[in-house]
């Protein structure tokens, strides 16, 4: 079996770290994963969070792409009810303008951010509801056929940026299979409502312009490498992180020791969040094979998108690697 493997980057800050470097990281990661043969890498937008750098998305985009030369990249996703569709149409037309043929936009209605920030973005809290109609009107400023009389995007590319809807419920399932586009589910973390959503999406599909058949990008987090105890040791390391990241609070939270995390994780409220990770490949490169495929297979996938997961860049750059070589057969 060989499925389209694409990749979701949250160009993240290590302790210690400078968010320069996480973006040097970005870009080893991107050119990484064009010499292994994967299709995109996808960068998502979030605000106020020390240990994410991509809240930016576009900026970032147009960073990696200038250093590398054919994969596609793409937002996964911009968040559209922070921004108006014009702001955005602008931005990926000049993105798609210097790079055509090789930029995504994936479009979410989650704001990325907690209350405050969203008061601080200037984003009305009623704004998710006008979703739809913002993205067919986004699709109107890329297209050249504005929904909005004498007000055009410029610039505009030539090239098509093609639209992805992101979710984890069946409002985006719904959404895209009534514009007849791809739907890219975030089962890498909000795994509950994966199988109904893509039956929805897949149920409800009405072709388009864009797409004529149903196109389905399903989320999982991979820690691959050459041994298999490493491997559970990086996942580890990682699920305590993301857990210590939920549960701070400010300057003023405990510093957790791993002992009190791996408790915490024991209770109900500790399980929960790590089951956020349901969905997990973890291993030597012959079991990540394996769980992907199974994944691909029950999730009615047409590609997954791996949110590499080890700690350290270092380990991400192999788990790529390993990943690639497995699933296709590319030797890096």
């Amino acid at each position: 079996m060989s499925i389209p493997l694409s990749i979701l980057d949250l160009a993240p800050i290590a302790p210690g770290q400078t968010a320069r470097e996480s973006f040097e990281g970005s870009v080893a990661l991107a050119q990484a994963a064009e010499r292994a043969g994967y299709r995109r890498v996808w960068y998502a937008e979030h605000h106020n969070m020390a240990s994410i750098a991509s809240s930016a998305t576009s900026v970032l985009i147009g960073y990696v792409a200038a250093h590398t030369s054919s994969i596609r990249l793409g937002s996964g996703g911009v968040m559209l009810p922070n921004h108006s569709p014009l702001t955005i149409a602008e931005q990926f037309g000049t993105l798609e303008t210097l790079f055509p043929g090789r930029i995504d936009l994936g479009l979410g209605r989650a704001p990325g951010s907690d209350q405050n920030t969203m008061r601080a973005l200037r984003r009305d809290p009623m704004s998710a509801e006008s979703f739809p109609q913002d993205v067919v009107e986004l699709q109107g400023f890329l297209s050249g056929e504005s929904r909005i009389p004498g007000v055009q995007a410029v610039p505009r590319a030539r090239g098509i940026v093609p639209l992805y809807i992101l979710g984890s419920s069946l409002f985006g399932a719904q959404l895209a299979a009534k514009l007849g586009l791809p739907y890219a589910f975030a089962s890498h973390f909000a795994p509950d409502a994966l199988h109904e959503a893509v039956a929805a999406y897949r149920g409800g599909f009405r072709p388009s312009e864009q797409l004529n058949e149903p196109h389905v990008i399903a989320g999982v987090n991979v820690v691959a490498s050459d041994d298999h105890d490493d491997a559970v040791d990086q996942a580890a390391t990682t699920r305590r992180a993301r857990v210590r990241g939920m549960i701070s609070r400010g300057p003023a939270t405990p510093d957790y020791s791993d002992a009190q995390i791996d408790e915490f994780l024991t209770t109900p409220n500790g399980r929960q969040l790590a089951s956020m990770m349901t969905y997990s490949a973890v291993g030597t490169p012959s079991e990540v094979r394996e769980y992907l495929e199974d994944f691909a297979r029950h999730a009615q996938a047409d590609e997954l998108i791996l949110a590499h997961q080890s700690p350290e860049l270092t380990g991400r750059l192999r788990s790529v690697e390993l990943t690639a070589e497995a699933m296709n057969g590319v030797s890096v």
